[in-house]
């Protein structure tokens, strides 16, 4: 087959969180199955852009991937070059793959495989919830499904959805859904980087003792206010936190560990971090937390998984079944008070600790490869292909 991936941000721009590695592991995973895989996505990376050829593709893993500049409407990435592309090509692929929703690259990749009549699976990566939808930029987002988004939605081959929440979330719309197909990221293989020195605020973070981590992008909806704001009821717990904060979050949660009394038990490590840091922080970690108001999927969680740390999560992230069904750790509510209490049993006792850990490790490594990803896409895509799309 030849797949065409749409996305806004792709490689190397990783301050965009987990979309950016998902979206390249299964890209890559279907090139490793013998298919003719090419991105279009653009050279935005924050308020500058990534260093790359610009309209040639790029061989990235063998994965093609073209990127074009998008220099007015950034927030949208509007992209005059990649409409061109759109209109050139599309007819070309067998079937299309658009990732996210309420931005111009899904809006025209849509129109684009309407016209040519290839059929496209859209995938809205999370963004498609309604809570989400009323909470943040409210009647932007509400002209723009009433004008847009819902035609893409409901004219698509498929939703892909990253987990059975996901999908719950797409239904409670009320629109006349496509197929929606729940298929999970995968996780990648830990690095090996024993040897490999630390950046010295990781060495420092984890020479202060043990710690519950959260790592990932540092943003409102991963609810960290929430896990500061537990503290109080539980003294023996550390936090270090870490990942990009493209909003400048950061700041406001240490106001608010300073209100709660709670400052000297709080590091945050305002940046993104990957390699031999990102390693280490996963190794020396008690317990793994991710408290977040909406999650599709939760990838740094099965990260952590993957390595052998236990796991506490909301009900609102997508691998809250998983982690029910493994035994990899806990589900709580999202009040301060039910994850202090879930963070005490975390911390309380280390061999059912550890134990939670390796039930996780086991679930994890058995079904969430990126190769049984690749090959459970390519199946539906050839699902919608031999149905005519």
């Amino acid at each position: 087959m030849r797949i065409l991936h749409v996305v806004p941000t792709y490689w190397p721009a990783v301050r965009y969180g987990g979309p950016i590695r998902s979206v390249h592991a299964l890209a890559r995973g279907l090139a490793g199955r013998c298919h003719d895989v090419h991105v279009f996505t653009t050279n935005v990376d924050g308020a500058g852009e990534s260093a790359v050829p610009l309209g040639v593709p790029v061989d990235i893993e063998g994965v093609r991937v073209t990127y074009f500049p998008s220099r007015i409407l950034r927030r949208l990435y509007w992209s005059h070059p990649m409409r061109h592309a759109f209109a050139a090509q599309m007819a070309s692929f067998d079937i299309a793959h658009l990732h996210s929703v309420f931005l111009w690259p899904t809006w025209a990749a849509a129109h684009a495989a309407r016209a040519a009549h290839v059929p496209y699976v859209l995938a809205p990566r999370g963004m498609l919830v309604p809570e989400l939808v009323r909470s943040k930029s409210r009647w932007a987002k509400s002209a723009w499904i009433a004008l847009i988004e819902r035609r893409n939605v409901t004219a698509a081959a498929a939703i892909h959805a990253t987990s059975d929440l996901e999908a719950q979330d797409l239904a409670r719309f009320g629109w006349a859904l496509p197929r929606i197909a729940v298929i999970p990221n995968g996780v990648e293989e830990p690095l090996d980087a024993s040897g490999q020195a630390l950046s010295p605020d990781v060495a420092s973070a984890i020479g202060r003792g043990d710690f519950v981590l959260s790592l990932g992008r540092i943003v409102w909806k991963k609810g960290l206010d929430r896990l500061i704001a537990a503290l109080p009821a539980t003294p023996a717990t550390r936090l270090v936190l870490a990942g990009d904060d493209p909003e400048a979050h950061a700041t406001f949660l240490l106001r608010e560990a300073a209100r709660l009394g709670v400052a000297d038990r709080v590091t945050i490590l305002a940046r993104h971090v990957e390699g031999a840091d990102k390693e280490a922080l996963f190794a020396a970690a008690r317990a793994f937390a991710m408290p977040s108001l909406s999650e599709n999927f939760g990838i740094a969680a099965v990260e952590a998984m993957r390595r052998g740390a236990p796991v506490l999560v909301t009900p609102e992230v997508g691998i809250a079944d998983l982690v029910r069904k493994s035994g990899g750790g806990m589900v709580v509510q999202g009040e301060p008070a039910a994850i202090a209490r879930g963070l005490d049993m975390l911390l309380a006792d280390p061999g059912a600790s550890r134990a939670m850990g390796a039930a996780g490790l086991a679930y994890v490594s058995a079904r969430y490869d990126w190769a049984s990803v690749a090959a459970s896409m390519e199946n539906l895509y050839e699902l919608i292909l031999s149905a005519g799309g």
